[in-house]
């Protein structure tokens, strides 16, 4: 019975959203404001983790919603409309770290390791994950430096491969290589104390 009610409860709020996102698409103002405050909260965690500044990142949730509802009439509704928003925030602020130009992308182009130090570090993005807590895994990711932090969140976090991370940032892919290895490396350092006082915390 049980099942059944959270089955017809999850038909109803799809339903309710493909209503919503049909009225977002024909321009209805309250509607696409509906949708900005369902979505904005999580969204906006998806940001700061590119992005360490809250306002700019704010700020690139509120530009990447333009761009959502400019492309609504795009989302064939066969996939994860989430998942569909989330890959344009990533971009927005991928763009917003072009824009800045702190720090360019493309970094360590001559930092090359051997196939096994990267086999080998493949399981440390998930230590980091299941050993801290969310709040403290984001805050030593949003310590890296923009170049690091991108690559390592779309390789970890979005679940990109190195050719897809390549081809967004215009980087090449050992670029991509280097740098994810290059963060986890960083991140190994920032977080030696953390993991010591955690493992006697568990």
């Amino acid at each position: 019975m049980n099942w059944c009610v959270t089955q017809t409860t999850l038909a109803v709020e799809e339903e309710q959203l493909k209503l919503l996102i049909k009225q977002c698409a024909l321009g209805k103002r309250l509607a696409q404001k509906k949708l900005f405050e369902k979505f904005y909260g999580k969204l906006l965690g998806v940001c700061m983790r590119y992005i360490s500044d809250h306002d700019q990142a704010q700020e690139v949730v509120q530009e990447g919603f333009i761009k959502i509802f400019d492309k609504l009439a795009d989302f064939d509704f066969k996939g994860s409309f989430e998942g569909w928003m989330r890959r344009i925030i990533v971009n927005a602020a991928i763009d917003k770290i072009r824009y800045n130009k702190r720090q360019a992308i493309s970094t360590d182009n001559d930092f090359l390791l051997g196939a096994n130090q990267y086999e080998e570090d493949d399981a440390f993005a998930n230590e980091v994950l299941i050993k801290l807590k969310a709040e403290e895994a984001m805050k030593a990711v949003q310590s890296l430096s923009p170049a690091y932090r991108t690559v390592f969140n779309l390789y970890v976090i979005e679940n990109y491969s190195h050719s897809e991370i390549a081809k967004i940032l215009g980087i090449s892919e050992g670029t991509s290589k280097s740098n994810l290895a290059k963060a986890k490396q960083n991140l190994r350092k920032l977080l030696e104390e953390k993991f010591s006082r955690l493992d006697n915390e568990l």
